[in-house]
This record gives structure tokens, C-alpha cells and sequence, in this order.
């Protein structure tokens, strides 16, 4: 049967779903219920047409419901794979969020790429394919390179990739390099490096055509993609918060490269709005960066550094802080996201980026691993983690390893707390890596940079060879069990230049706020260690080989020794505050150096095993050289657990209880090391959150038993 209407045939179905649909509009337009009541809006991929968004009648993208979806919505994708953008149009609210969740958590899969099927043999194991630039829009990602601020421009890549059954294989610069590939020695997985593509555009045809070594494999019998979509899910409007993404997989975006002073744009991620929650899903395969919680576009600076020239990045940096304070960065605007459970991994960037947009927010339980491991990016900024003003930021409960870095946090690490954390494996792999070509990937657990605290690291394991780059002031380090060493330890703060001074000055804020109080330069020191367990690992020949490519420079000692000992030297608090004894301003006769110099340090409670070596005035240290000390981590089954004797010889009753009060606060910004509310923090509980006694344990956890449970 067949209604004629408006002079076209239609099904009695297509007028009913019609009538429904309209309906359907109206009611989720309707002010008087908007954020009232929970609409249910439904996807299916594998419906047979298009519905209205109804349980019967399901949308087939998540397109269509995220442009009709209000607070208090829950949008419920259905198993498939979804090739498609999603832009979601409205915000949720604070009591009333747009909930978009797969309804069988990790089975609803958004890509960023598409299937190439019409693979032509063109000699040997190399094939070729066309794709028309129709299928791009306003967007190639083959004619468009990876570029912007701190990139460093030497490297040549395009922000699309080629994917053989998911795994992205590597760009090379000329079609020879395709028929005769080579293995690329700066990659952590050498033997894939063979598996090579490189494209060009015939104009004439308006084609992008793909050159494939697949390495004996038909690409026609295996799943090949290409990317497509710049980003996956996120707000081409800035201001669209309050939305929660729940139990996707989430892959495969030919995202730009996200340095602080550019549009940092991200496969996911908020756009300069505030409440999202990102829960439970995988984020891999971005070209750049998986989740940005990252800075706005501001036209007038963007990448600025890169196209004008003239001003310094840091001074462009500076101004984009400042900028955007103007133009309603605030707690109450930006920020206070939640990144909870999630799977980040295969990223060439950043597992996650920030710059201001992140503030306030939390990072837990998530497991961020393999970034940066292709090394065919480099620059500064890059890590399993990169934020810059991490402000109240708290990082807890994560699992980092075999990223190029696991943690950055670069300026404005004001109020950040990094707690209860697994690092490990996070520098280059192997001997083969060692070389002057790699040495962009050398890598640390974490790194603080130019920041004027107070930044908290209490309560993790860091394995890796070099566990903290510390070119920064204002940092307390309590209750962690260290076997890697501190670099950069009184150094690289500066611009590097040649002969001119060049100090970055970088901005501290009002106390648990977003206003900036002031901009200093770091005087290095004012840093707390205190009841950590600092082990000696064995030192491996391609770190030994690496410190004597490094060397002894501005930016990095090569430093290889576990302890506290790169801070012999710096103050106590009583032979500072003694410098100042008779100084009364100008005409005293004392030298104003005195206000740039070193700022004091003060340690306690720590213990050294198999030649860690302690800061010289260090009064209690424990410093054991009688038992030999094994470290490292296993995984069984999934798991990740702790191989060690160390709790078989750590001192009892030795500690004692370390609290906000014991630490003090940060010289520059005159903030404790306390709670993003403000309450004070006693360092009772563990890293499972058990409680220490009055007399605990060095070291993060309360008892052997618990440094014997799974840690991940």
C-alpha cells in the first residue's frame, strides 16, 4: 500500500516515522521539561534506515541524536562501528547532564577512519589505491602536515595515517622508501618500521593516491584504513559542557599537533567547556593526542611563535595566559573534568593534553600506555600525559608505562597532586634506541617543568630508569618507593639562548583559583623529600650510552644515580633565613643576589638502598649498604605486581607522620600543600588507601602484605 502526498510516493511506514519524529522534536524542544526528565534517545548502526530516536524506531548515527539531545538526556549507542563525526550541539547542566553511553561497554566503536578495499599490485609487496578527495571535505589529512609550536620541524609526517588490521604503519618521503623500505632504529617497535606508505595528490584527477608496502600480505584479504576525520567526538563550539561519554572505543583521528599556545584540539575532549566525564572507554590510535582538556582558539595567537616569528613561544605562551584570564577563564567557566577507567594507549602525541582548559579536574583509574612509541613525532610536548597549568589538577591511581614520558607537567603545576600512581618502563627500550638520532625519546616517569608549585607527588612507584626530571621549584615528594634518578636538577628553566639571558618567567595564581597573582622566573630548590625508599637499579648499557650522548648540559645532567644527591648544596631553612640576618632593603650593605638565589630544601625520613646516594645534609638518612635490593614489576594474568626484598630491611618506627603542616608552603605562590578545598592533608594512608600507624613505613605502602598485592 502507497499514500500519495506532495506529488512523491511514499510508504504508510515513512509517513507514520514521519508524524513520530516531528512529535518526538517537539517534545525535546519543550522548555517546560527540558532537564525535568530523562529522555532516552536511541542508535543503532545496524538498523535497517534511520528512525526518530525512539527504542522502536533508532537513530543509525550518533550524529542525528546529538543534535536533538538536551540536559537530562541519555543517548544508548548499540554495538557497531560508527564512521562519523559527532559533534554534539547542546549542553548538559550541572544537575542535568547528556549522557552518551554504549549500552554494552566497549562494543560501540568511533572512528575517525575508513576501509580502503580497491588495492592495485604495483610491484613486489608494494600496492597502490586512489581515493577521491571528495571523501576528505574541507579537510585532507594528506595535504595536511603535522605542524605548530615546539614541533620539531625536521620531522616530516602528515596527519593522516594507514592502518593494516589496526595498527598504524610508517610514513616515509619518497616511493623508493616504499619499494626498499628500512628499519627506522628511533621506533620502540623496529620490526613494523618495514610496513612503509607514502602518498601524493594527482590534481587532476583530485585524487590522493597511496603507495603501501604490506610486506607480502594482499591488502585486499586484510582490513585497511585510512584516516579521515580530524577529531571523533568533540564540540566544534566552544562552551558545551556538562556531557559524559561512557564505554566507547573511540580511535583513529587525524588530529593536529597541540602545543599550549595553539587550538589544542584532541580524537575527544571538552572544547573549552566544563563538567565532562569521560568514563570506561578505549582512546588510541590519535594521530596527536587522544583526550585534550585544552586552550580555546584565540585567532590572534595561535601558533603564534611558528607564523610571526618575532616573539618567543614563552612570551607568546604568557600572553595567551594572560588573554584568555580576559576573556573568562575562570574556575566557575572552565574545567573540573573527570577521566576515570579508560584505556589510552598507541597515541603518537599525548595520551592526554591540557593547557588552561583542564583545571580543577581529576585523572583516576586509568590506564595510559605506548605513547609516542612510533617516534615519528618529536618536539615538547609530549608524554602519556602533557598538561600545562595542571591547577588543582589531582592525578591518582593511574598506570603508566613504555610511553616516550609518562607524566609532563609544565608550568603552572599549582595545587597538582600526583598520587597513588605505577610508573614504569617510561624511557627508550633498548641498546638499538641509544643513539644520536634518538635522543628525543629519552624519557622519565615524570617531569616538572618551570613551575612555582606546589605540586604534590606522594604515594606512587616510579621504575623507570629516570624517574623525575625536576627543572622546577616547589615540589614535595612523600611516601613514594623511587628506583630511577632525578635529572635536570638546577637547570633548564631557561630559553636556551646562546649568549643573552633568557629566563622564562612563568605566571603563579590566587589559591585555588585562575587569577594570576604574579610572574617570577625559578630559583630551584624549595623542594621536600621526605620517607621515600630510593633503590639503585642496575644501570643499563644503553643509559650508560645515552648519559655519554647527553652529557652535561643546560637542559639535562644525564644523571643516572637514584637519590637525593643532585641537591648537595641548596639550603636548609636555617642557612637561608641566616643570608638575610642584618638585611634591611636598599643601603645595608647586603647584595640583592640574595633574593636569586637558591631557595632551601628540606629532607627527612628517606632511606637509600644499593649505592642511592642521599643530598649531603641529610641528617637521618638510613643509608643501607649491606643488603642488595631486587626491583621491578611483573604482570600475570593482567596484573601488574611489585618484585622486591626491600620490605624484608626498611627501618621500623624510623618515619614520622608528614602532613600539610610539616610541609610548609610554596615560596612563590605562598600556597600549602593541601586539599584543592583548602583542608589540610595528613599522609595516613597508603597506596591502597590503607591507614599508616603513628610510626609508618617508608615508601608507599603500610605493610609487606600490601607492597605484595596487585598494583594494577
Amino acid at each position: 500500500m502507497k499514500i500519495v502526498k506532495n506529488g512523491r510516493n511514499r510508504k504508510k511506514s515513512d509517513v507514520i516515522l514521519a508524524k513520530i519524529h516531528k512529535k518526538t522534536i517537539k517534545v525535546y524542544e519543550s522548555e517546560e521539561v527540558r532537564g525535568k526528565r530523562k529522555m532516552q534517545i536511541y542508535v543503532d548502526g545496524n538498523a535497517v534506515r534511520s528512525g526518530n530516536g525512539q527504542k522502536e524506531y533508532p537513530f543509525r548515527t550518533i550524529s542525528e541524536a546529538a543534535k536533538i539531545a538536551r540536559p537530562g538526556d541519555e543517548v544508548l549507542v548499540a554495538p557497531g562501528v560508527y564512521r562519523e563525526y559527532v559533534d554534539p550541539a547542546n549542553a548538559g547542566c550541572e544537575d542535568a547532564r547528556i549522557v552518551y553511553r554504549s549500552v554494552e561497554p566497549g562494543k560501540a566503536v568511533i572512528t575517525g577512519a575508513e576501509i580502503v578495499d580497491n588495492w592495485e599490485h604495483l610491484e613486489g609487496d608494494v600496492w597502490t589505491a586512489r581515493v577521491s578527495n571528495g571523501l576528505f571535505g574541507d579537510y585532507n589529512p594528506y595535504t595536511t602536515l603535522v605542524s605548530g609550536d615546539w614541533f620539531i620541524a625536521s620531522y616530516t609526517a602528515h596527519t593522516g595515517e594507514v592502518y593494516l588490521n589496526g595498527k598504524s604503519m610508517y610514513e616515509v618521503t619518497s616511493l623508493d622508501q616504499v619499494k626498499k623500505p628500512e628499519i627506522y632504529k628511533k621506533s620502540w617497535d623496529q620490526a613494523f618500521t618495514v610496513y612503509t606508505w607514502y602518498v601524493e595528490q594527482d590534481e587532476e584527477k583530485n585524487e590522493t593516491v597511496f603507495y603501501v608496502n604490506f610486506q607480502g600480505k594482499n591488502p585486499n584479504e586484510e582490513t585497511v584504513e585510512i584516516n579521515v576525520r580530524e577529531n571523533c567526538f568533540y564540540p566544534s563550539k566552544e562552551g558545551i559542557g556538562y556531557i559524559t561519554l561512557s564505554g566507547f572505543v573511540v580511535k583513529q583521528a587525524a588530529t593536529q599537533w597541540a602545543p599550549p599556545t595553539a587550538y589544542q584540539e584532541g580524537m575527544v575532549g571538552p572544547h573549552w567547556s566544563k563538567g565532562w566525564i569521560i568514563e570506561d572507554c578505549e582512546i588510541s590510535d590519535s594521530k596527536c593526542s587522544g583526550i585534550s582538556l585544552g586552550k580555546y582558539r584565540q585567532p590572534n595567537n595561535d601558533n603564534k611563535w611558528l607564523k610571526w616569528k618575532f616573539k618567543d613561544g614563552t612570551q607568546t605562551e604568557r600572553d595567551c595566559i594572560c588573554q584568555a584570564q580576559r576573556e573568562g577563564w575562570t574556575k566557575e567557566n572552565i574545567g573540573s573534568h573527570i577521566i576515570r577507567r579508560c584505556n589510552i594507549h598507541d597515541c603518537g602525541q599525548t595520551g592526554i593534553v591540557g593547557h588552561l582548559g583542564g583545571v580543577f579536574s581529576i585523572i583516576e583509574d586509568n590506564h595510559i600506555h605506548h605513547i609516542n612509541n612510533k617516534q615519528n613525532l618529536a618536539g615538547a610536548e609530549i608524554g602519556g600525559i602533557k598538561m600545562h597549568a595542571a591547577i588543582d589538577v589531582i592525578i591518582r591511581r593511574n598506570h603508566f608505562h613504555h610511553c616516550t614520558r609518562g607524566l609532563w607537567l609544565d608550568w603552572q603545576a599549582q595545587g597538582t597532586r600526583v598520587t597513588q600512581n605505577l610508573f614504569h618502563d617510561n624511557t627508550l627500550p633498548n641498546e638499538e634506541n641509544a643513539n644520536p638520532e634518538g635522543m628525543d625519546g629519552i624519557g622519565e616517569d615524570i617531569f616538572i617543568e618551570i613551575s612555582h608549585g606546589p605540586t604534590l607527588v606522594d604515594n606512587n612507584v616510579l621504575l623507570s630508569d629516570r624517574a623525575m626530571k625536576l627543572a622546577t621549584q616547589g615540589v614535595a615528594v612523600v611516601h613514594n618507593l623511587i628506583a630511577g634518578s632525578f635529572t635536570a636538577v638546577g637547570r633548564g628553566v631557561n630559553n636556551g639562548s646562546d649568549k643573552l639571558p633568557s629566563p622564562r618567567y612563568t605566571p603563579y595564581h590566587v589559591p585555588h583559583r585562575t587569577e594570576i597573582n604574579g610572574f617570577m622566573t625559578v630559583l630551584h630548590g624549595d623542594c621536600r623529600f621526605y620517607n621515600n625508599i630510593f633503590i639503585q637499579k642496575p644501570v643499563r648499557a644503553g643509559m650508560e650510552e645515552i648519559r655519554k650522548l647527553t652529557g652535561d648540559n643546560e637542559w639535562d645532567d644525564g644523571n643516572l644515580t637514584a637519590g637525593t644527591a643532585p641537591y648537595s648544596g641548596y639550603p636548609t631553612l636555617e642557612e637561608y633565613v641566616a643570608r638575610f640576618e642584618g638585611y634591611c632593603g636598599m643601603g645595608s650593605g647586603k647584595s640583592p643576589d640574595l633574593y636569586y638565589e637558591k631557595l632551601p630544601v628540606w629532607l627527612g625520613g628517606n632511606v637509600y638502598f644499593n649505592g642511592a646516594k642521599p643530598a649531603e645534609q641529610e641528617q637521618d638518612a638510613v643509608v643501607d649498604t649491606e643488603h642488595e635490593i631486587t626491583i621491578g614489576v611483573k604482570e600475570e594474568n593482567g596484573k601488574w605486581k611489585l618484585e622486591t626484598n626491600v620490605y624484608d630491611y626498611l627501618p621500623q618506627n624510623a618515619c614520622a607522620v608528614i602532613s600539610t603542616e610539616t610541609l610548609g608552603m610554596a615560596f612563590e605562590p605562598e600556597q600549602k600543600y593541601e586539599n584543592p578545598d583548602g583542608t589540610p592533608i595528613v599522609f595516613r594512608y597508603d597506596y591502597f588507601g590503607n591507614r599508616q600507624g603513628i610510626h609508618p613505613l617508608p615508601g608507599p605502602f603500610a605493610s609487606k602484605e600490601a607492597a605484595e598485592e596487585a598494583l594494577s
